[in-house]
């Protein structure tokens, strides 16, 4: 038994603009302190959302024509600074099935791959290309296929790469290492009872 593969995701394109994007931008510290991950689609881009009084900022993701968006289109070294995993949280639960960009800080993208997020490196006059295409035709429905190696809409299709090993976890439902946690009980046990700090541990 796997889980799911990912060989494509389709859907509308969301486009925020900007190079080192961190994930404090993304996600602000004082929301980590949650519990659970559950809640965290409330809080994406908090600080630039929203004023002190709760009113709206022009943000793409208070955009009513972005709400059912499901791709992010983005620019250089997205998702720099602290390796938080409730980054790639807050934008998976918010909608984010899949990330097109120019590029990704590393732990990011892992962290990224662990929600079965395809994170797809597109070059710079491509994406720049896909992100004016995406604004001027809102209700186009994007494609990233991780199988294929490419971001396609309408009359329009170019090369995305992400790394092999990523990849092939995804086209292979091996990128929820839960699951493969779970699959492998036996194993698991098996290995424990040969470990001498967890089976002949004594005081």
């Amino acid at each position: 038994m796997s889980g799911n593969k990912i060989l494509r995701i389709s859907g509308k394109a969301v486009v925020l603009r900007g190079d080192d994007i961190d994930t404090d931008r993304i996600i602000p510290a004082r929301f980590l302190k949650e519990i659970t991950f559950s809640n965290l689609g409330k809080y994406p881009f908090y600080d630039e959302r929203f004023n002190a009084d709760l009113t709206l900022k022009d943000h793409p993701f208070n955009d009513p024509q972005n709400q059912d968006g499901e791709i992010l289109f983005v620019n250089k070294n997205f998702g720099c600074g602290s390796s938080r995993e409730h980054a790639p949280q807050s934008l998976f639960r918010w909608g984010i099935k899949a990330i097109a960009g120019e590029s990704f800080a590393e732990i990011f993208a892992s962290n990224c791959l662990t929600l079965g997020i395809p994170v797809l490196r597109i070059s710079e006059s491509d994406m720049r290309e896909a992100q004016e295409l995406a604004q001027s035709n809102r209700d186009s429905i994007w494609v990233a296929d991780v199988e294929n190696n490419a971001l396609s809409t309408d009359n329009f299709s170019v090369a995305a790469n992400m790394p092999e090993q990523s990849r092939r976890a995804l086209l292979h439902g091996l990128w929820n290492s839960t699951d493969l946690l779970l699959e492998n009980m036996d194993k698991v046990r098996q290995l424990s009872q040969q470990l001498p700090y967890i089976s002949n541990y004594s005081n």
